[in-house]
């Protein structure tokens, strides 16, 4: 009698945690937004130049959306929100690193180009004397 009395109340564990497990599943809605926000943010990363000025930044958002679409893909929804938000972020973090670079890069420009037109300038003023 004690044998049955456990396997009902460890059916009954099992019923529940089941359910819980479930339930959990159910709460989290399929990130089909966070996928479609974190695939914009990769593609403007894309565009303004994260290929050339932020490449390892640009593979982790890449990476991280991959995965979240895979785990969509086996209903993990939880995880695939986390990583969808997580590859929004690195690929904002990839087009702001790009943004930088380049604007180094045509400060640097800048700079060069102001040193270069002083030298001609001296010169010019110097050439005239």
């Amino acid at each position: 009698m004690n044998n049955h009395r456990i396997t009902r109340a460890g059916a009954a564990v099992i019923a529940i945690a089941s359910i819980a497990a479930f339930a959990g599943c159910a709460s989290t809605p399929p990130p089909n937004d966070k996928i479609a926000v974190a695939q914009a943010a990769l593609s403007r990363a894309e565009q303004n130049g994260a290929p050339e000025y932020a490449p390892v930044e640009l593979s982790t958002a890449r990476d991280k959306l991959a995965r979240a679409q895979a785990a969509q893909a086996d209903h993990k929804f939880m995880p695939a929100t986390e990583l969808a938000e997580q590859a929004n972020i690195d690929a904002r973090l990839a087009e702001a690193t790009a943004d930088e670079q380049k604007s180094e890069k045509a400060g640097a420009q800048f700079d060069a180009s102001m040193q270069a037109l002083r030298r001609t300038s001296l010169q010019n003023a110097n050439s005239t004397n």
